[in-house]
């Protein structure tokens, strides 16, 4: 299964996303943003790619509903509501993200 985890700029909450799920091996990973400076922009490449996307808050949600709408046909798009108060790898932010993420894919303890 194929995740692709959304925030502003790839640089906290998506790209944490990203290292904590890669590690699993059912699922292969990729994160990117929804601005301009973003570290990784996301792109249609990206949507097409993915059977089940994350978004960390609604207002990336409608960036990509904005932007990707014939790319998202048929597409899960998740909402996880998590704001961007925490920096990288932030203990508190990993847990947050696999109990959100637990009610949509199996996630090993």
């Amino acid at each position: 299964m194929k995740l692709l985890f959304i925030c502003s700029r790839n640089k906290w909450r998506s790209l944490t996303a990203e290292k904590v799920f890669e590690s699993y091996s059912m699922y292969e990973v990729r994160s990117a943003g929804t601005e301009e400076n973003a570290r990784i922009k996301v792109n249609a490449g990206h949507v097409g790619w993915a059977d089940l996307i994350f978004a960390m808050e609604k207002k990336h949600l409608r960036r990509l509903q904005a932007k990707f709408a014939s790319e998202l046909i048929g597409k899960q798009v998740i909402c996880l509501g998590i704001p961007d108060e925490y920096g990288f790898m932030d203990a508190e932010l990993i847990d947050l993200l696999k109990s959100t993420v637990s009610d949509y894919i199996e996630v090993p303890e």
